[in-house]
């Protein structure tokens, strides 16, 4: 499994604490920025970790800034991304499993790292379960589509 990840300067020291757990794992990752606690803008690095997951480089992403919210909007203009913006484990799994989401999205204010990395590790280990959902994921993908030129 191969994982990008990114961040704000808000979301910084999540992103290290993620980085650390899943290097413990032996998980493969690729850190897209920013490095420094210096103020920067969100849509930068949801963009550089959106298109890879998109391309397909990656098999997912976990992006972080203040409040999870602003990243994962700008993440979810890339076509072929669906980012979830989580909180609780319950919507780390359900967002696999229903809708097949490739990156997750967290709020350094919003949740303390031994959630966040409870939640990171319920996102990777939930499979999508097809079937119905499959179905609602085609109908995303073609809104995606008359939308984005």
């Amino acid at each position: 499994m191969k994982i990008a990840l990114g961040s704000d300067h808000a979301g910084l020291p999540l992103k290290e604490e993620i980085i650390k757990h899943l290097g413990d794992k032996g998980i493969q990752l690729e850190d897209f920025g920013t490095f420094t606690k210096e103020s920067c803008d969100y849509p930068d690095y949801a963009m550089k970790v959106a298109e890879k997951v998109a391309l397909k480089e990656f098999d997912f992403g976990i992006l972080v800034c203040g409040t999870g919210i602003g990243i994962s909007i700008a993440a979810n203009k890339v076509k072929g991304i669906r980012a979830a913006l989580c909180s609780d484990t319950f919507s780390a799994h359900a967002c696999r499993e229903h809708n097949n989401a490739n990156i997750l999205a967290l709020g350094q204010r919003v949740v303390g790292a031994g959630l966040a990395l409870d939640i990171v590790d319920t996102f990777l280990n939930a499979k999508f379960e097809g079937g119905r959902h499959q179905g609602r994921i085609d109908k995303i993908a073609t809104i995606e589509g008359n939308y984005s030129k």
